[in-house]
């Protein structure tokens, strides 16, 4: 099953301040994530950008909003993105197949969108290197499962490339200039 960009929308979930710094591994994690919204915004695929009680756990990082052009995130308290109104209207509006999804953690609010997202008839492509949870084997354990349930697993770089088809464009060649 090809990803195609025309059918490609992307959500960051959940990336805040209070607790990216506990995830497994947040430096790559960090890079990885900046990675893959540099290539969005070449690519022109809409981001959406969840935050989780942004009273308690903070806001979004500022190494996320600083890549994004349009940063509104919608702000939710239920684990699955799409429990929460604004951002399942919000996707609905964008009338994609794909939903590419990057952020934490991995075995909660990740896991839960996932699931939902099948539920609703989307086709979830989970970034494996732009997940993490607190612990390692929480995060093994939710890819696992998701790919079970039917997501779709891949890395930024396949995915950015995918999304290109060709070599030899500009944006090709912006992209490979980002994932080297």
């Amino acid at each position: 099953m090809r990803i195609s960009k025309d059918q490609t929308a992307a959500v960051i979930i959940d990336i805040q301040e209070r607790l990216f710094p506990h995830m497994y591994n947040p430096v790559d994690l960090e890079r990885n994530v900046g990675i893959l919204i540099k290539g969005f915004e070449l690519l022109n695929i809409p981001v959406l950008v969840t935050e989780q009680y942004p009273k308690g756990l903070g806001s979004t990082i500022p190494g996320v909003i600083n890549i994004l052009e349009h940063f509104r995130p919608i702000e939710k308290i239920s684990f699955s993105c799409c429990d929460e109104s604004r951002f399942l209207n919000s996707l609905n509006m964008l009338n994609k197949k794909y939903v590419v999804l990057a952020g934490i953690e991995s075995h909660v609010c990740v896991l839960q969108t996932v699931m939902d997202l099948i539920e609703n008839g989307f086709h979830p492509v989970l970034v494996e290197d732009c997940v993490s949870s607190r612990k390692e084997n929480d995060k093994k354990i939710a890819v696992e499962r998701m790919r079970r349930e039917g997501a779709i697993i891949t890395t930024y770089e396949s995915l950015l490339l995918e999304l290109c088809r060709v070599a030899g464009t500009e944006t090709f060649k912006k992209i490979s200039s980002l994932i080297k």
